[in-house]
């Protein structure tokens, strides 16, 4: 294998390793595809009459109208609290502004189907402020459940999406722009509305597509709230050996989900403002605006992290029905399952991506560019779906692996090798192509090169993708509910068995576990951030 000048693989000269791994990689891809593509050919043995009597049912009709009503009233919430915090935090003189970046973006870490135990215990029709002001007379409140409860839940754990990235947005943008407005007569607000505001819209955007991306393939969230969306349908039929209806609704849930990512697509393409590299240190006086916006603040961080984390810490202590274990109790060898899954995935994850990553660095090609770009298909499925594809194919085709850990892991690595692939690309192309060059000109082989220059300067990136699998693996429930052997229970196995019976004190511990572990993510990603997070 040659180099060009550029440092890129010389494609015409390219060696028997190079068409190895470009094999190996597509391999990869084929692999990580070819339950969902199958699950799709699948849909199509219904046949046509009772394809289109399922889609045109008013059940199908009606879920279709309420993951809508989620995607966009979510998406909506999370910009109008995301962007107001991510300007406060990085363009005014708000008191403690550090504390404030960490904090508001910890609401991450807590998976929603947790964050949705806590508020229906706090404030469900028997809940803790229910029983609060019984006293006073109060004999019922609103109720939690129902789309408002799944939107104001969904949106209080998902803003941080569009908060980080509208605040690396505002951190990267040219601040000497505002000032240009300011003296032409424009107040803060106009300038923001104006100049501002156009120029962070990619970053927004960004954060947009993750929230709605995300609402629509949660599954524990809508179910605890008892709202009616389409993953909780394709659990409903799946348990009800309705697999063909299930396939079908799957498959029209993944074009949703391509749909969503074709408008983005589409908007990005026709967006011309970008937020480049400016001067930073620009600061808005906040003046009496000041304890407004720590009120503001300190509101979001008491609904995110006071709440759940109190009702957590109620579980731990309180007694009587639905606080006890029942005949469900926690074992430590969960969380022990929980980290073996979690790390047999990252570690299956990041050598399979190693190849992917590393071509779709160093090569163009459309090869390459197409099996990059496979490898995202199962990061955008629900999780739901491809559990759901993995379960028919095991059933169908591979019964000896069927409910075993292999197929589970498998299920892992599909959904979340992007991650990792993302990862080992932007560390291989940080790495100094001289360095491999002169490796060459030593006489060392391509893959002694790799093995001796390019390994050990990717091995912090390849390592970081690693752990963002872990963590995500850890957290990930409507897979693990349709894949995991019989008898082998993980944290959000159990978690979810208690909270079904109704012992919802019984998931304290586990629960609290996964956040902590929860949080190590986000250590990740401020890590990240660096110098920005001040």
């Amino acid at each position: 294998m040659s180099t060009l000048g550029d440092g890129r693989i010389d494609i015409d000269r390219g060696t028997v390793l190079r068409g190895g791994l470009l094999a190996l990689a597509g391999a990869i891809a084929l692999a990580v595809v070819a339950p969902i593509a199958w699950l799709v050919v699948r849909a199509f043995d219904m046949g046509i009459e009772s394809a289109l009597a399922l889609l045109s049912s008013p059940s199908t009709v009606q879920i279709t109208v309420n993951s809508a009503l989620l995607v966009t009233a979510v998406t909506a919430g999370s910009v109008l609290l995301g962007v107001p915090l991510a300007v406060l935090t990085a363009r005014t003189d708000l008191p403690f502004r550090r504390f404030w970046t960490v904090v508001l973006a910890l609401p991450l870490v807590v998976p929603s189907y947790i964050g949705a135990f806590a508020f229906v215990s706090a404030f469900g029709p028997r809940g803790t402020l229910a029983d609060l002001l019984a006293p006073l007379g109060v004999e019922s409140i609103p109720t939690i459940y129902g789309l408002q409860g799944t939107v104001l839940v969904l949106t209080l754990f998902v803003y941080p999406y569009v908060f980080l990235t509208t605040r690396a947005a505002l951190l990267s943008f040219d601040a000497s722009q505002i000032e240009a407005a300011r003296t032409l007569n424009h107040s803060y607000l106009g300038a923001f509305r104006r100049v501002v505001l156009p120029q962070i819209a990619p970053g927004i955007a960004a954060g947009a597509l993750l929230v709605g991306l995300y609402t629509l393939s949660d599954f524990g969230t809508p179910s605890i709230m008892h709202y009616d969306v389409f993953t909780r349908m394709i659990f409903v039929e799946y348990n009800a050996f309705g697999r063909g209806r299930a396939a079908l609704l799957s498959v029209l849930l993944l074009g949703l989900t391509v749909a969503i990512l074709g408008i983005e697509s589409r908007l990005s393409a026709d967006d011309g403002n970008a937020y480049a590299g400016g001067r930073r240190g620009y600061t808005i006086s906040l003046g009496a605006w000041k304890w407004p916006a720590l009120a503001f603040c300190t509101l979001v961080v008491a609904l995110c992290l006071v709440v759940p984390l109190g009702v957590l810490a109620m579980w731990l202590f309180r007694g009587g029905p639905g606080y006890s274990a029942g005949g469900f109790a926690f074992e430590w060898s969960y969380g022990l399952n929980s980290v073996v899954v979690a790390a047999l995935a990252a570690l299956v994850a990041t050598v399979a991506a190693l190849p992917v990553g590393y071509l779709s660095a160093r090569t163009d090609g459309p090869l390459t560019d197409l099996f990059d770009r496979m490898t995202y298909l199962g990061y955008a499925a629900p999780g739901v779906v491809v559990g759901f594809a993995l379960v028919y194919f095991g059933v169908r085709y591979l019964p000896g692996l069927y409910q075993t850990l292999p197929l589970l892991i498998f299920g892992y690595v599909v959904r979340f090798i992007p991650q990792a692939v993302g990862t080992t690309q932007s560390s291989v192309l940080q790495v100094d192509r001289s360095l491999l060059e002169a490796a060459r000109t030593l006489g060392h082989s391509p893959l002694a090169s790799f093995r001796r220059v390019t390994l050990p300067l990717i091995a912090p990136g390849v390592v970081a993708g690693a752990a963002l699998v872990f963590l995500t693996t850890m957290k990930e429930l409507p897979a693990t509910l349709l894949l995991h052997p019989s008898g082998f229970k993980t944290l959000v196995t159990y978690i979810w068995q208690v909270q079904d019976a109704g012992y919802y004190g019984a998931a304290a511990v586990p629960a609290l576990v996964l956040v902590a572990v929860s949080g190590l993510s986000m250590l990740v990603i401020l890590t990240q951030e660096g110098d920005d997070v001040r």
